[in-house]
């Protein structure tokens, strides 16, 4: 039976596959050059810090090699539980990895947050390759390239260093080459034409949360939960989703609503059209604002939001057989 796999006997020679890590504190890229990579959005992107909130999985399949991305939280000083929660998924993803991707930005010298992640990284098996990313060498002035590069460098002793841009694309592919060279050998683990472990639904609820993300400011973005609850096709060219945005505070589901409810439909309206870029059909998305209080501090919530701690680790290479 064909299962879309790459069967043992067809495998070209040299061909490598498995997981890596993309781990970095928050706000340094990540989820812009996984995106950039794959060709395709898999992950929301924002200007602000903590927009990715769950461990997201991105293939990449080539002739050569089939690499798994796991794009995860940044890694912060948690304020609270969810981002206690946060950091762990970040950090449960270093024992499964078969490298690890440290994305920092080289545009500044070396924060608190990147010698958290660097000892982390330094943390991991010694048999685990290690890459840097040195993104946002768009921003880097030139005055400062061999001093920041240097001082990142000097955070991760034995890795591999490039220098690259995941907006402009620079580099892209020496980087990529990096990666792969990792990686060891082995089949392809997901079928070709996979791009993501991701279910539409799930990735239509990111997509309102990146339009609310992108159109408020000060908390309440981060107050924000999204969950769909309802999905389904009513026809070959239409999608029906019903969508609940979660809040912490009646003044925060004001704002979000906006006088008389315009913000709530300019965010609806941002979210639309890109759902229906994902789905390749027209979507009719209905959304509706609800609160929680204090959701982000409470276990009970958090696991009804969809944010939980990670199981049990499985150690070295248990992401290969779950």
């Amino acid at each position: 039976m064909d299962d879309g796999y790459l069967l043992p006997e067809e495998m070209p020679p040299g061909h490598r596959s498995g997981f890596l890590a993309v781990v970095g504190r928050p706000n340094v890229g990540k989820s812009t050059l996984m995106n950039r990579l794959l060709g395709q959005k898999i992950a929301i992107v924002t200007p602000r810090p903590q927009t990715t909130r769950n461990r997201l999985l991105g293939i990449l399949t080539l002739d050569i090699a089939q690499v798994i991305f796991m794009d995860t939280p940044g890694i912060h000083a948690p304020q609270h539980r969810l981002g206690e929660v946060l950091v762990d998924t970040a950090t449960a993803t270093l024992p499964d990895a078969d490298a690890v991707l440290w994305v920092v930005d080289v545009s500044g010298s070396p924060t608190d947050e990147d010698r958290r992640v660097a000892g982390l990284v330094a943390g991991v098996d010694d048999v685990v390759p290690r890459i840097v990313a040195l993104n946002k060498a768009d921003l880097l002035k030139p005055a400062y390239v061999n001093t920041n590069v240097k001082a990142f460098g000097g955070l991760a002793p034995g890795a591999q260093c490039e220098l690259i841009s995941a907006t402009r694309g620079d580099n892209l592919d020496r980087l990529l080459e990096l990666v792969v060279a990792a990686l060891p050998l082995g089949p392809r683990l997901y079928p070709a034409d996979q791009v993501t472990d991701q279910q539409v639904r799930f990735m239509a609820g990111e997509l309102v949360r990146e339009q609310v993300l992108l159109n408020l400011r000060d908390e309440v973005p981060h107050a924000v939960a999204v969950i769909v609850e309802d999905f389904k096709a009513r026809s070959e060219t239409m999608t029906y989703i019903s969508a609940t945005i979660f809040v912490e505070r009646d003044s925060q589901k004001m704002i979000l609503l906006g006088k008389d409810g315009q913000m709530l439909k300019k965010i609806g309206q941002g979210a639309r059209h890109e759902i229906e870029e994902l789905l390749g059909t027209k979507a009719y998305l209905e959304l509706w604002v609800k609160v929680r209080p204090k959701w982000r501090l409470k276990d009970e919530e958090l696991r009804r939001l969809g944010y939980q701690p990670p199981k049990a680790k499985a150690g070295k290479g248990g992401a290969r057989h779950t």
